[in-house]
C-alpha cells in the first residue's frame, strides 16, 4: 500500500489520483472526512480512507492500522500533510509558528513512527516527505514555514543514513511554489508558480527512482542554493531584494 497523508486536497489528492491510475493500492489520510470521501470515490476499489490528524499520534496509529488491515502493509509513506501561514514581523504570532511546526514537522515524525516498525520488521519500505525550497533558508514573511521544512530535511537526512541497512529508502521532495488551494493567498515574485500536475509528475518520477533528495524547478532551486551557500552578508542582501519585490507586488 502507498499511504498518503493530507490527501484530501491539493498535492496529496493529485498524488493519490496519479498513483492509483498506475494500479497502486492507495490509503489516504486527512482530518477532513468529507474531502476524503470524495477522493475515495475518485480512486475506486483499490483505495481506502481513514480520518486522522497527523498531530495526534494515537489517532494516527489507529488510522494506519485500520488502512493496513484493509489494504496490506505500508510499502510507501508519503508524508504530505502540511499548512502554510505568513508570519511577518508586523503581525508576528507565535501560535501560527507553533501550528506550522506541529503539522509540518511533528506531523511528519508521527507519520513515520506509525509505519516504521512494520517496515523495519519486513526490512523494506520507502519513506517520502514533502519539504520545500523554503527549507534552504529563512525567507521574509515565512519564518514558521521555513523552520518547519528545514526540520523535515534534517529529520530525513538522519533517517536516510540509519535506514540504509534495513533496505528502506528515504526521499525528501523540495518543490517550489505549486498552484494549490493552500498557496492561493501567496503571491511570490517571479514566474515560478508550478502547475499541480507538473509538480506531481516530478514527484512521482523521484519516488519511483527512490531518489534521496530532489529540489525543483531548476531555476528557483539554483537561486535557493545560492542563498544557502553564499556568505550571510551576501545572502541577507539578496533576500532583502526578494522582500522588496514581494512588498512591491503586494502593493499593486
Amino acid at each position: 500500500m502507498i499511504l498518503i497523508t493530507g490527501a484530501g486536497s491539493g498535492i496529496g489528492r493529485q498524488l493519490a489520483r496519479t498513483l492509483a491510475a498506475e494500479g497502486a493500492r492507495i490509503g489516504v489520510l486527512d482530518r477532513n472526512g468529507a474531502a476524503l470521501q470524495e477522493v475515495a470515490v475518485l480512486l475506486g476499489k483499490h483505495a481506502a480512507y481513514a480520518v486522522a490528524d497527523v498531530t495526534d499520534p494515537s489517532a494516527l496509529r489507529r488510522a494506519v492500522a485500520d488502512l493496513e488491515e484493509r489494504l496490506g502493509p505500508t510499502d510507501v509513506l508519503i508524508a504530505n500533510a502540511g499548512i502554510a501561514r505568513e508570519t511577518p514581523v508586523e503581525t508576528y504570532c507565535a501560535d501560527d509558528f507553533v501550528d506550522q511546526i506541529n503539522v509540518n514537522l511533528i506531523g511528519v515524525s508521527n507519520s513515520v513512527a506509525a509505519v516504521l516498525p512494520g517496515m523495519r520488521e519486513r526490512r523494506r519500505g520507502h519513506l517520502v516527505a514533502l519539504s520545500s525550497l523554503a527549507s534552504y533558508r529563512g525567507l521574509p514573511w515565512m519564518a514558521g514555514y521555513c523552520a518547519s521544512k528545514a526540520g523535515v530535511n534534517a529529520l530525513f537526512d538522519a533517517l536516510r543514513v540509519e535506514l540504509r541497512s534495513y533496505n528502506i529508502a528515504v526521499t525528501t521532495l523540495c518543490p517550489g511554489f505549486i498552484r494549490t488551494p493552500m498557496t492561493a493567498p501567496f503571491r511570490p515574485p517571479g514566474r515560478h508558480m508550478m502547475e499541480l500536475e507538473d509538480a506531481v509528475h516530478h514527484m512521482v518520477r523521484a519516488i519511483r527512482a527512490r531518489q534521496p533528495f530532489v529540489a525543483f524547478p531548476p531555476a528557483p532551486a539554483s537561486w535557493m542554493r545560492l542563498l544557502r551557500y553564499t556568505p550571510r552578508s551576501w545572502s541577507d542582501w539578496l533576500t532583502a531584494q526578494y522582500l522588496h519585490k514581494l512588498r512591491k507586488k503586494r502593493a499593486n
